[in-house]
């Protein structure tokens, strides 16, 4: 058993619960247009998703692995993508159609490892994932940045990004998709 079953408040789950909470100033922080705002929602988003790589990474390694954590960890990370996506929406940062289909690939993958859930498959994170995940949080950065800071033109760096993170996100998903349907019992070979 690992040792996070009995103990609740690992440093990796609280972590998780610090990126959770800092939803909510990212949000508010992006009610305000201005370069201000958006260098501290910048940096509240970059340190709520350095957490996500942090939690795993120590998860793995002291053995806290717990029922919360591999639950909440990727939950958490979807929520703060889909929130930045979101708030980007009304400043004309991020087009609508792109953060409905980035979203949409969140909460279908979502769905779809419930239901793998329930007939006994694992739809582990892979490498399309973990890269999907590093690249929505850098180019969500960049755009929530959206203003020149040192010559660097964040705006059309972070739509670049977002055009890539766009493709992988996809690309991702129907992997996911495609594991599940091989793996389906009805679609098993005898």
């Amino acid at each position: 058993m690992d040792r996070t079953e009995t103990k609740f408040w690992g440093i990796p789950n609280i972590l998780t619960i610090a990126r959770v909470g800092a939803i909510p100033v990212v949000a508010v922080l992006l009610c305000f247009p201005g370069k201000l705002a958006s260098l501290l929602a910048a940096l509240f988003f970059v340190m709520a998703g350095a957490t996500d790589f942090l939690d795993g990474f120590l998860a793995r390694r002291q053995r806290l692995v717990s029922r919360f954590g591999k639950f909440m960890d990727p939950l958490a990370d979807k929520l703060l993508v889909s929130a930045a996506l979101i708030m980007l929406i009304p400043l004309g940062r991020v087009p609508a159609w792109m953060a409905f289909i980035i979203v949409g690939r969140e909460l279908a993958v979502t769905g779809l490892r419930g239901l793998a859930a329930t007939e006994g498959i694992i739809l582990a994170p892979d490498r399309w994932g973990k890269t999907k995940t590093l690249l929505q949080m850098a180019a969500l950065t960049a755009v929530i940045l959206h203003y020149p800071y040192l010559t660097v033109e964040f705006d059309r760096l972070g739509m670049g990004l977002l055009w890539l993170a766009l493709i992988v996100t996809v690309a991702s998903g129907a992997s996911y998709f495609l594991t599940f349907f091989r793996q389906y019992p009805e679609n098993r070979q005898p």
